[in-house]
């Protein structure tokens, strides 16, 4: 455990999205305090101070978390205030870093990428969501566990967007 702790984790997991493109995904996800309608783990997610859509927008999140304890359930809001870095309309990505938490983390910065799939711009083929992260080793956690967590979570967030974009067309 050491080791572990003197290095930086790295990161990524990614979800493809069969039918809708780039195109139609990249407005849902490019409005920075709006996560929680696409990430079901998230009750809550709304912009602190900034300008939307602009380096320096900071955004809170928050879960409720029930655990399991001796004799009954305990209830405990998880939270993260979250600086957007940069954002690309063009290239369909932006930048984050997490600035405070209760969740044990200490440094933490993730890029969000939304590509065509095959680079096939003309969107007939759906696009692929990719959500890289550089962080310190994240109190609680070993790497491979934070990983699987955040590909069942981005999973179920690619759905939901996925479903939703369906529901429309």
């Amino acid at each position: 455990m050491e080791a572990e702790t003197e290095s930086k984790w790295e990161g990524k997991v990614s979800a493809g999205i069969a039918i809708p493109t780039a195109q139609q995904v990249w407005p849902l996800l490019e409005d920075f305090c709006n996560l929680h309608k696409w990430l079901p783990s998230l009750d809550t997610c709304y912009q602190v101070d900034g300008i939307p859509g602009q380096p320096g927008l900071i955004r809170y999140c928050a879960a409720t978390i029930t655990s399991s304890s001796s004799g009954g359930d305990e209830t405990m809001i998880k939270w993260a205030k979250e600086k957007l870095l940069a954002i690309d309309p063009i290239k369909r990505c932006l930048s984050y870093e997490i600035i405070d938490n209760n969740i044990g983390i200490k440094s933490y910065v993730a890029t969000i990428l939304v590509l065509p799939i095959n680079d096939d711009d003309d969107g007939r083929h759906g696009c692929k969501i990719e959500w890289a992260f550089v962080s310190d080793p994240i109190e609680g956690w070993r790497l491979d566990d934070w990983i699987s967590y955040l590909e069942g979570n981005f999973r179920s967030m690619a759905k939901k967007i996925e479903d939703a974009l369906l529901s429309t067309t």
